[in-house]
């Protein structure tokens, strides 16, 4: 009987399971939501290029039809363990005999592929990614034969063509690695962006405590003076009440710095809420003030009332990046200015300098990451900043000129209560 090999789908076999991977890690990264549900996601993506891979095969001929649906289905059990296997075991076994239907020998055959590979999901978790590419070449190269072998034995009609050695020998070590290997990167760029953004926030945090330890410092030593003074014995009960006032505003202002500290230090909860603008960029002010006078940096400020919706500690995240940046664009010291004013349905707030100012080319990749005009920058708070205003539904601007400084226009939308149905 004459037969035709039907080769010229193994690239798209190919696309739906690369394709399928790529989808896996963006829901993981920006749905953070969907990562407390990481079993159901990987099992949803690995069952959509195994029904594909079974709907467009590779090749058929008169004792066979076949495909790469057996790549997805051991990356979901290796990754996903047991539970995801035995659902894509389900899956792959339930379109296969809706499309070609019941066959005992695919049956036994996929059995025996989800035992051996969940017995060998828990050792592979543990392996670093050189350990895990090696393993997965010898596993598919060990099933590949064990499952011909049972194919040999429970078929009279089973045969071992050039086409299948190669199609399901040969071929899949080399797709399951190109596979894993994308995996693993995509794995590991997502681990290190989150904790280069920890990081970066950490940098922030210990900078700011050590500047305002020394601005807390201050109160502290006025405390420590006028306690010294109240143990003189001939004090009149005036005085005495006087020191007392001058004691309790101190400790008022270091409590104040300590708690301004302690919110921002804190982790921000996923929640979206009204803030005042004046308000919330006047206590990051006050926050960050204490590294503006370690660095000679004047901050004034004329905040308009306004209101828009977002996260607030994000918010506080956003302008104390901002800020610190044209902080440390002024290493002689300087003057930076913050303006705040609603233009009707936007609140624009500019953030100016006259610092060392930036090129064109700064311009472009501000808040690019792990790009920055700083000797020991990472970029990322910038980047923090940008993704933190384009979550507000807002824009950044930035205007500069070298050795003159830089304004930092961004523009927030008005956030207006509907009291119509009042």
């Amino acid at each position: 009987m004459n037969f035709i090999y039907i080769n010229q789908n193994i690239l798209d076999n190919l696309f739906y399971i690369l394709v399928s991977i790529l989808i896996y890690y963006i829901l993981l990264d920006h749905g953070k939501r969907l990562s407390q549900y990481g079993k159901t996601l990987i099992t949803a993506c690995m069952s959509i290029p195994i029904i594909l891979c079974m709907k467009f095969p590779i090749y058929i001929d008169e004792y066979c039809v076949h495909d790469l649906r057996q790549i997805p289905f051991i990356i979901g059990t290796l990754y996903g363990g047991w539970p995801v296997g035995a659902a894509l075991l389900v899956i792959i076994l339930t379109f296969r005999f809706a499309f070609y239907g019941f066959n005992l020998l695919t049956l036994t055959v996929y059995i025996v592929i989800f035992i051996i590979t969940a017995l060998f999901s828990s050792k592979f978790k543990n392996f670093n990614r050189k350990n895990k590419l090696n393993s997965s070449i010898l596993l598919i190269l060990f099933l590949g034969i064990l499952t011909s072998f049972i194919s040999i034995v429970m078929s009279d009609y089973f045969r071992i063509t050039e086409a299948y050695v190669f199609y399901f020998i040969i071929l899949p070590p080399f797709i399951i690695v190109l596979a894993l290997y994308i995996i693993e990167i995509l794995k590991d760029a997502i681990i290190i962006r989150t904790q280069m953004v920890r990081l970066e926030k950490m940098e922030v945090v210990s900078q700011l405590a050590a500047s305002i330890s020394h601005e807390v410092r201050n109160p502290l030593t006025v405390v420590k003076g006028f306690v010294q003074l109240l143990k003189a014995p001939d004090l009149t009960q005036e005085v005495r009440e006087q020191y007392i006032q001058h004691v309790v505003r101190e400790l008022n202002s270091a409590e104040s710095i300590i708690s301004e500290y302690l919110a921002f230090a804190k982790p921000a909860l996923e929640k979206v809420e009204n803030i005042l603008i004046n308000r919330e960029i006047g206590y990051v002010i006050e926050m960050i003030k204490p590294l503006a006078n370690m660095n000679l940096v004047t901050i004034s400020n004329q905040l308009a009332p306004g209101t828009t919706r977002g996260n607030i500690q994000h918010f506080k995240q956003c302008f104390l990046n901002l800020i610190k940046n044209g902080i440390e664009a002024m290493p002689n010291g300087g003057e930076l200015n913050i303006v705040s004013y609603v233009n009707n349905f936007d609140i624009i707030i500019e953030i100016s300098d006259n610092g060392v100012g930036m090129n064109k080319e700064q311009i472009n990749r501000f808040g690019e990451p792990y790009y920055s005009s700083k000797e020991k920058g990472t970029g990322l708070g910038s980047m923090v900043a940008v993704k933190t205003i384009q979550t507000m539904n807002g824009t950044l601007h930035l205007t500069s000129a070298l050795n003159k400084g830089t304004t930092i226009s961004i523009t927030l939308p008005v956030y207006q209560e509907d009291h119509s149905g009042k």
